[in-house]
């Protein structure tokens, strides 16, 4: 069984037992989250797919941490002008565990 779905604008193919990356979720203190955008569920007997989200379908996780990516260097330079320019970026993300898939119908 798995289903794909839209974290924060990005599709993700998931299945019960994976860990993904996805951007930083906000929650009041509550580790377990709930997407309830599903595009896509596929289970041994049947698939479903939405128009654009299936109905009655949603995805169950858990947060294990939040933490930030690796630092991305941005260097711009202009030749012969003396210009540089030196930026570092760390994308926040949240590591989510799903738990269950639950399918609409």
């Amino acid at each position: 069984m798995y289903a794909i779905i839209d974290a924060a604008g990005f599709q993700l193919k998931v299945a019960p037992g994976d860990t993904i990356k996805v951007q930083k979720l906000t929650t009041s203190g509550d580790m377990n989250v709930t997407f309830d955008k599903v595009l896509f569920v596929s289970t041994d007997s049947a698939t479903m797919i939405g128009s654009p989200y299936v109905k009655n379908a949603s995805v169950k996780a858990e947060i294990l941490k939040d933490d930030k990516a690796r630092k991305v260097i941005i260097f711009k330079k202009k030749p012969r002008k003396g210009h540089k320019k030196l930026r570092g970026h760390r994308q926040s993300y949240s590591l989510v565990k799903i738990q269950d898939i639950v399918a609409g119908g």
